[in-house]
């Protein structure tokens, strides 16, 4: 089986959010997808198998399981079917548990169309104060990830995170956002459920909170940073009830998976 290693989210190597991108003839067992996951122990590893050309089948699965959506993996997706499967593409159709998702490739890298993800104003708790040390100044929560608003981008970056106090908090991850000078909006994301501690750049946050911070300064198209170690540039923009994200990627390494 080929396999593609890319930086997703990244202008330059070494930069975004890795993920390995895994084209198949057809879908694999769930079993051995799970056990390729976790030998590469990237946050996702991406399965996708050519239905006819621009229309494709896509699972995300993490060291900890599979997931309904991820933005990351599906961009680096996008840039391997346009350079390898289907060179010189413009416009992919995935379809996933998730439900179609549709990637265009144009002059901003790749964009991502996601529907917009559901969030409700909650109280903020013991277990989100006690997960965010105290950081936590509002809640969000429907289902998803549970989004929490920090004052300012200083103390967002100081942020040293607890696996274990975060795992107790509902939802898939806890995703923390704040206000930028430079930015829009700022972002870390941690996913100790799903065995991902502390993801480098992450789409699918940015579904939750593309349409939150587009409310809050009243704009349609916003540049976001995910400040994680790695870092890594999103533009995100919000039309109706869908979210659409751009960025690039960078190829890193093309090998072999022997099963």
């Amino acid at each position: 089986m080929k396999q593609y290693i890319v930086d997703a989210f990244a202008d330059e190597l070494f930069g975004g959010n890795p993920a390995a991108i895994v084209p198949c003839d057809s879908m694999p067992s769930s079993e051995l997808m799970q056990k390729i996951a976790i030998e590469n122990n990237y946050s996702e590893t991406a399965f996708v198998v050519r239905k006819a050309e621009g229309y494709y089948e896509l699972k995300w699965y993490t060291p900890g399981g599979e997931i309904d959506l991820c933005g990351h993996a599906t961009l680096g997706t996008a840039f391997v079917i346009c350079r390898f499967i289907d060179p010189g593409i413009e416009k992919m159709h995935f379809d996933t548990i998730g439900g179609e998702l549709t990637v265009v490739s144009n002059d901003e890298g790749f964009t991502m169309e996601f529907p917009a993800g559901s969030t409700a104003r909650i109280p903020v708790g013991k277990e989100i104060s006690d997960a965010t040390s105290g950081l936590a100044e509002k809640a969000y929560y429907d289902g998803g990830d549970m989004v929490v608003l920090v004052k300012d981008e200083k103390s967002l970056a100081e942020f040293e995170p607890d696996s274990e106090k975060i795992k107790r908090v509902e939802g898939v991850g806890l995703v923390m956002t704040a206000p930028s000078e430079e930015y829009d909006f700022v972002s870390r994301c941690f996913y100790p459920k799903m065995g991902v501690a502390e993801d480098p750049v992450t789409g699918r946050a940015h579904t939750f909170l593309a349409p939150l911070w587009s409310q809050w300064l009243a704009k349609d198209t916003m540049k976001a940073k995910q400040i994680s170690e790695r870092g890594g540039v999103l533009t995100v923009r919000c039309e109706g009830d869908r979210v659409f994200i751009s960025g690039n990627v960078q190829l890193f390494m093309t090998g072999e998976i022997f099963v």
